[in-house]
């Protein structure tokens, strides 16, 4: 090989190193960039809304989602499950959801937006323990009365697939549902709606 041909070899491979380095430092420059677009995990955990997919869960399944760093139950209830909380009143502290701890959209006997789906903060009112599920009907540790529902092992509450609140519990109120929107029949938005106000 000539002295020419030696060097034009020499440029070739020092173009493609240099093409590959440039690539590279792009792509790097490019990663961090992409990511200052994400919300932070400061952000996500002061509330930055969380997206759930609904068609996942079957009926009777409960998943969880995380926001402002506490778990969000979402249940997908049975018409068995619906037709049950009908018949509960006089075993709830509030039964009509008076207090505040829905949005008003939710302040119905289902506590939400659509029947199917009931979506709640995981949290006993009492200490914040994350309460059981508890789908037995009537057993013997919890009594003739229980139709199911949600147990909170720390202290004894409990609450129905709705979120309230029986009487005679620690806990004074009934489970907190956040704030919500579908955004599609599978996909619900945990922590954002279209009042303005909050």
């Amino acid at each position: 090989m000539g002295s020419k041909e030696a060097e034009t070899v020499t440029r070739r491979r020092l173009v493609v190193a240099t093409s590959a380095l440039g690539g590279i430092a792009v792509v790097g420059a490019a990663i961090p960039f992409v990511a200052s677009m994400a919300p932070s995990e400061r952000a996500r955990s002061a509330g930055a809304p969380v997206e759930a997919d609904l068609s996942k869960l079957a009926p009777g399944q409960l998943g969880t989602v995380e926001w402002r760093g506490k778990p969000v139950w979402i249940l997908r209830r049975t018409p068995e499950m619906i037709e049950r909380l009908g018949r509960l009143d006089r075993l709830l502290l509030d039964p009509a959801s008076a207090r505040t701890q829905q949005p008003e959209y939710c302040r119905n006997p289902l506590r939400s937006i659509r029947p199917e789906f009931w979506i709640a903060v995981a949290l006993c009112t009492h200490l914040g323990c994350v309460p059981s599920v508890r789908k037995d009907v009537a057993p013997a540790d919890l009594g003739p009365d229980w139709p199911g529902g949600f147990y909170c092992p720390c202290h004894g509450s409990k609450f129905d697939f709705a979120g309230r609140v029986f009487r005679n519990v620690p806990a004074p109120l009934n489970l907190e549902v956040p704030r919500h929107k579908y955004l599609s029949d599978a996909v619900v938005l945990v922590g954002a709606d279209d009042d303005a106000s909050g």
